[in-house]
Parts: C-alpha cells; sequence; structure tokens
C-alpha cells in the first residue's frame, strides 16, 4: 500500500504516548509499505520530523509558528479563536497554509489511503478526496474534556474546560462521520464512539510495547537496583491529564503512605513540568522532578512500585504497558488502566478513592515478593500479546480492508 499519514504536532522526538505510538506503528509499516508523512508541527521541531526521511519513504513538512505552551502568546492565540466553532487543540495547528501545502502534495501523488492521526490534524485533511480515509482516535477527545470540566476548582477552567468540551464533542461527531473508517485504542473507546458511528465502521487497534527495550534486565544493565522507599510516575508532564494525576497523588495519596512509610519519595519522570509541579516540589521534599531525561528505564528499574493515578484522560496508557515490560508492580486507578487488557490483583492493583490506592501501594512496599509477582506476571502478559510487530500487523490489515472496500465500490475507468 501507499500510505499518507497526516501528523499534527510532528512524530519525534517520541516522548508522548501519542508519538510512541504513532511512530512505533509506523516505523514497522514502513518496513512491507510506502509510508509518506505529512507533518505540521513547531517551527523549533522542523529539523528532527525531516531526519525521519530516513525512515519512511518521504517526509513532507510544514513547520508552524507556534506559541509558547502556557505562555501569554497561547492565550492570546486562544482568545484570537474564541468565536470559532472549532476547538483551538484543531485550530492551533490546522491553518491555512497547512491546507494548502497537503492539497498541492494529493495533487502531485495518489495514495492508496490518507490516515489523520489524531483528531487535531482532522482540520486539513480533505474529506471530499476520493481517496479513502481512516481516522486514527488515539482518544475520546470529547470524554476528556469532560473529565476535565469534573475534576476543575477554579471556575475560569472549569468555564473554559466546558467550552472547549462543547466544541469538541460537535467536531468530533463530524469528523468520525466523514472518515470511511475509524481505528480506536481501546474497547471502551469503541463503544463511547459506537454511539456516534455504525460500530461496523470501527476497528480496535490495542496499546502495544517494545518488549527487548523494555525489560527487567535493563536494570542491570544500567546499574539501577531497586529502592524499596521509591515511587514513580511517568508521563509528559506537559499534558494536563498527567499533571493533575501528580498533584492529586501527591496531596491526597502520598500523605496516607507516609503514615507508615515517612521516608517514602515519589519520583516524576517527564518533560515540562508545569509551575504548580514545580511549586509542589519546592514545597514537598519527597517529590522529585527529572524534567526531561532520555532514557526512562533506570527511573523504572529503581522504583518500588509504578502509580498511575490518573483521574483524567482516555485511550490507553503506554506508561502502563511500558511499566509492566520492566517487571514492575503497579498500582492504578480505573481511569488511569481503562482500555487495557489488565487484571486486579493477578498483574496489577487497581484502586480509585485516596485511602484504597494508598493501602494497595503500602501493601506492596511491605511485600517485596508480592511485587515481583505482579512484576512477573505483567511482563508476561505484554511479551506474549502486545509487541508493536503485531499491533502494526493489525493497522495494516484494517487499513487494507478499507483500500478493498473502496477499490469495489469505485467503478474501475474505462
Amino acid at each position: 500500500m501507499k500510505i499518507l499519514w497526516v501528523k499534527a504536532g510532528g512524530l519525534v522526538p517520541p516522548d508522548t504516548g501519542g508519538k510512541i505510538r504513532s511512530y512505533s506503528i509506523l516505523r514497522e509499516l514502513s518496513r512491507d509499505h510506502a509510508v509518506t508523512l505529512f507533518s505540521f508541527h513547531d517551527a523549533k521541531a522542523d529539523r528532527d520530523q525531516r531526519e525521519l526521511g530516513k525512515v519512511f519513504d518521504r517526509v513532507v513538512c510544514v513547520p508552524l509558528a507556534l506559541p509558547e505552551k502556557r505562555g501569554w502568546a497561547e492565550l492570546l492565540s486562544y482568545t484570537a479563536g474564541v468565536f470559532s466553532s472549532e476547538p483551538y487543540n484543531i485550530t492551533k495547528y490546522c491553518r491555512p497554509q497547512v491546507r494548502t501545502e497537503l492539497a498541492d502534495l494529493l495533487e502531485r501523488e495518489h495514495y492508496d489511503v490518507i490516515v489523520c492521526d489524531f483528531l487535531m490534524a482532522a482540520g486539513v485533511i480533505p474529506w471530499d478526496s476520493p481517496t479513502p480515509k481512516v481516522l486514527f482516535a488515539h482518544n475520546v477527545e470529547a470524554a476528556i474534556w469532560r473529565r476535565y470540566y469534573e475534576v476543575a476548582r477554579n471556575p475560569l477552567w472549569k468555564a473554559l474546560a466546558w467550552r472547549e468540551m462543547q466544541r469538541m464533542e460537535a467536531e468530533e461527531r463530524r469528523y468520525l462521520r466523514a472518515a470511511d473508517h475509524v481505528l480506536t485504542v481501546s474497547e471502551n473507546d469503541r463503544r463511547l464512539l459506537s454511539r456516534l458511528v455504525e460500530p461496523s465502521k470501527l476497528t480496535v487497534i490495542p496499546t502495544g510495547v517494545d518488549c527487548d527495550y523494555f525489560r527487567p534486565e535493563a536494570a542491570a544493565q544500567n546499574s539501577q537496583t531497586e529502592d524499596p522507599q521509591t515511587l514513580v510516575f511517568t508521563g509528559s508532564m506537559d499534558w494536563l491529564p498527567n499533571e493533575d494525576a501528580v498533584l492529586y497523588f501527591a496531596q491526597q495519596v502520598l500523605p496516607l503512605i507516609r503514615q507508615e512509610f515517612p521516608e517514602v519519595s515519589l519520583s516524576v519522570v517527564g518533560r515540562e513540568p508545569s509551575r504548580r509541579l514545580q511549586t509542589l516540589a519546592a514545597k514537598e521534599t519527597n517529590v522529585q522532578l527529572t524534567g526531561w531525561v532520555s532514557d526512562i528505564r533506570p527511573f523504572l528499574a529503581r522504583g518500588a512500585v509504578v502509580v498511575v493515578p490518573l483521574r483524567i484522560g482516555g485511550g490507553t496508557r503506554l506508561k502502563i504497558f511500558e511499566a509492566m515490560a520492566m517487571g514492575k508492580a503497579v498500582v492504578s486507578t480505573s481511569i488511569g488502566a481503562e482500555g487495557l487488557p489488565v487484571r486486579h490483583e493477578e498483574n496489577i492493583l487497581l484502586a480509585d478513592e485516596p485511602a484504597a490506592f494508598a493501602d494497595s501501594v503500602r501493601s506492596l512496599l511491605r511485600d517485596a515478593s508480592r511485587r515481583q509477582q505482579l512484576g512477573t506476571a505483567a511482563r508476561e502478559l505484554v511479551q506474549q500479546n502486545y509487541s508493536w510487530t503485531k499491533v502494526a500487523q493489525l493497522v495494516a490489515s484494517a487499513l487494507q480492508e478499507v483500500v478493498t472496500a473502496h477499490s469495489i465500490a469505485t467503478p474501475a475507468k474505462s
């Protein structure tokens, strides 16, 4: 197949769950198919995106002058689009010059299928094009904004979350119906989206993990041993669900754990921690922020327990599969593990209330053999079923079915 993959925000560095998923799948697809990556992204990351020409058949880059995240420029950019019917996360990237570049490419080149990677890229896709189009919905975006709204305490942020949720619901419905087919990343997301489109139009693509890269032996290679007093959270800290999770854990769960383990610490591993998190870490010496790291494996290896206290989110959690592949014991909320084929007390512990979450963590800190048992079962689960090679094969099969159905439905020109 000749695949055109359209991505807002760039693909590298693969330092977010969505980027890791897309990059890993595309890397595997490119072994057997001709992949063109059409990327529109922050101009500061342009050089990195162009380097992907070594991986894919072709890379087309459209650099954009984007405002700094959470700064005054972004606030002004959001305000300027206040009367737009589209969500800010779409208008931020989907600019006229991007639409022009993509239209020019499609005039010059023929593709078997166009993949819109995330809803954020949907604003530039020519949905009336005769080429079959597939929307890869990594999240149910409106559901994420609904959860923002539900947990927000600041009245202004609550109002903004409500407004963005309303816009996102409308756009999600619009683009889901415009697509020829939709890829979701969990059965839960498929159920939610089946309210908007026919279930036959949806295919679940599970999350994968690189079990050769994330493995227990990585601890020895990095000269790391487990510290029974260390908890670990990994994730991009410029993503609001992750920020909320750490603040919630530090304020409502960690104090309960410290009643029995006063020396326990939380290592927060991820890029661009917010000012709120920096303020927290300055006050709480038992919370350490690493910022961006080139390799999260030493931090996972050092942790006794990996915590995923997410209260907001959608899609699936790569952070959990990465920890599982490292053979680590994981405690998560139900939302944190939503969409993953995990079993409570078999390969993970699930708890939603602060006291229950703290109890689960304390039980594992007391019992090294129980931590090892959970970690071993977790490693077996992902190693046997969720390699990126297997996931990419499912994507290729879904795309081929769309291409075949389109060719049958479209009469050949004589």
